[in-house]
């Protein structure tokens, strides 16, 4: 166990984790709704700290990143947990796992610098499930990695808040964020959050590299207007130049609807390409 960075001890030995907007306020022995972060004795505990529970090599387009280091190989972690509950979710198997739940890995933060090296991978990603669930673990890898020449990527739902983000930019190099629709609605619906703290989290971490994926789900989020809305957004607040990535669907976990058609990608792009974006790309085509 690692104490959490990001929280405030409360009265009659309750905290609030301040890491994510949800601002879970959490009782003696109880966990927040990531449920990898527990009240133990009035302090707030990450209990994913150095346990990994998926670990690989991957190419950085996997991730994915096509302007940044391009046919280089990445080092992927994830824990269990996720402060989204996603019906569509490809990773349900980890992210709405309890940690207990699922058989990991000891790696410490030094011994996943070692294995990146070992792999012959110039970047670390956290990924796989969300990692602002495994916040200090990130930090403390990122930190030792650019000591060690490696780039750091944070694959995310952005749904983090501005002061922990704000630091993790000190040792971030690359975002990789889900844009999942640009309206609210969907997001309580389909991912229990909001979109507005993700909005504010790519106005922020823009000044890093930042690459923005939206997943089209016929019926939820892939009408003209909505996908012309989310364009415009990209284009006036992170600029023409930022890689906006167009992802097909497919039926996963709750939900269940059919897969998205290819024209149906091809339209967003063709939108997104009219609104003067310059770098769209399809994915799962």
């Amino acid at each position: 166990m690692e104490e959490a960075r990001f929280y405030k001890r409360l009265k009659d030995k309750f905290v609030q984790c301040v890491l994510c907007p949800h601002y879970c306020v959490i009782r003696q022995g109880g966990r927040g709704k990531c449920v990898v972060r527990e009240n133990i004795g009035g302090k707030l505990f990450s209990m994913v700290y150095a346990k990994p529970c998926a670990v690989a090599v991957d190419p950085i387009e996997k991730k994915p990143l096509y302007h940044f280091m391009p046919g280089t190989k990445t080092f992927s972690i994830g824990t269990a947990g996720c402060n989204f509950f996603c019906l569509n979710c490809q990773n349900a198997w980890m992210s709405q796992s309890k940690p207990e739940d699922l058989p990991s890995k000891e790696i410490s933060p030094g011994k996943a610098v070692s294995l990146a090296i070992g792999s012959g991978c110039k970047s670390i990603s956290y990924t796989y499930n969300e990692p602002t669930m495994f916040y200090e673990y990130v930090y403390d890898i990122a930190s030792l990695a650019r000591k060690k020449g490696l780039k750091n990527v944070f694959v995310t739902n952005g749904f983090i808040n501005p002061e922990p983000l704000k630091k993790l930019m000190r040792v971030m190099d690359a975002f990789s964020v889900d844009l999942k629709s640009i309206d609210d609605g969907f997001y309580r619906k389909v991912c229990g959050g909001s979109v507005y703290p993700v909005l504010e989290m790519l106005k922020i971490c823009r000044k890093k590299h930042v690459e923005v994926i939206n997943l089209l789900i016929p019926g939820y989020n892939d009408g003209p207007a909505k996908v012309k809305k989310l364009c415009l957004w990209v284009k006036d607040n992170l600029g023409l130049g930022v890689p906006l990535h167009f992802s097909r669907f497919f039926p996963c976990y709750k939900l269940k609807v059919k897969a998205t058609p290819l024209d149906m990608v091809e339209k967003a792009r063709a939108i997104a390409l009219g609104v003067g974006l310059k770098n769209v790309y399809m994915g799962n085509v």
